[in-house]
């Protein structure tokens, strides 16, 4: 059994998803962060960086192991099941340039574009403008990518799908006034979108966690 502790954001919805494309069985844990339950010591036992996703795997080898990080816990659950990563050659490695590029790119930029646009009551122009350049930039380069392949490693629906899309979700929801004229001039990333969010374990694992 898989432990899940997350929470209803971006980050935390890669990894429901990926279990619900898996169908492996897991338990949620909801870390409710605007409670900083994120802060208590059983949690950070887990996740030392007090961030959800985390997980814990009761039934890896040698006993339950502990891992955070989004991206660490979708290329160990891709490792586990044998599914959307390659094991080795060009696949594998174009799979984890776009999931380096979520998780070190896209999901910062749109995160802090989110607190310093819509979530601050103090605006601060030079931080918004900085932001939503680099999260049009961003959009622009996931755009081109998805005009030359159908999902962001090529023809087959892969982790870097799952990491990417609740932020590209997000840009389209809590971002839509920020970023409507961005958006309005990326028709790949629409597309992929409508593709990715029509597949039935996206669906079910963006509806994690049940409140």
């Amino acid at each position: 059994m898989i432990q899940l502790y997350t929470w209803g954001t971006p980050n935390g919805r890669k990894i429901p998803i990926m279990l619900e494309e898996l169908g492996l069985p897991y338990a949620v844990h909801p870390i409710n962060i605007g409670k900083d339950e994120q802060f208590a010591p059983a949690f950070l036992a887990i996740s030392p960086n007090n961030k959800i996703p985390a997980i814990v795997d009761d039934d890896a080898p040698g006993g339950p192991l502990a891992i955070f990080e989004s991206g660490a816990i979708l290329v160990y659950l891709a490792e586990k099941s044998g599914r959307f990563l390659a094991a080795s050659g060009p696949a594998r490695y174009r799979t984890l340039e776009w999931v380096f590029w979520q998780v070190g790119g896209l999901g910062p930029m749109l995160g802090q574009l989110n607190f310093f646009a819509v979530r601050s009551k103090e605006k601060a122009p030079l931080a918004i403008q900085r932001f939503t350049e680099e999260a049009d930039r961003l959009l622009g380069v996931l755009d081109r990518r998805l005009s030359e392949a159908r999902y962001l490693a090529g023809d087959e629906y892969t982790i870097a799908d799952i990491a990417t899309y609740a932020w590209t979700l997000a840009s389209t929801t809590l971002l839509a006034e920020v970023l409507a004229e961005s958006l309005a001039t990326k028709p790949e990333v629409a597309r992929w979108l409508n593709l990715v969010g029509g597949r039935p374990a996206v669906q079910r694992g963006m509806a994690v966690p049940k409140l």
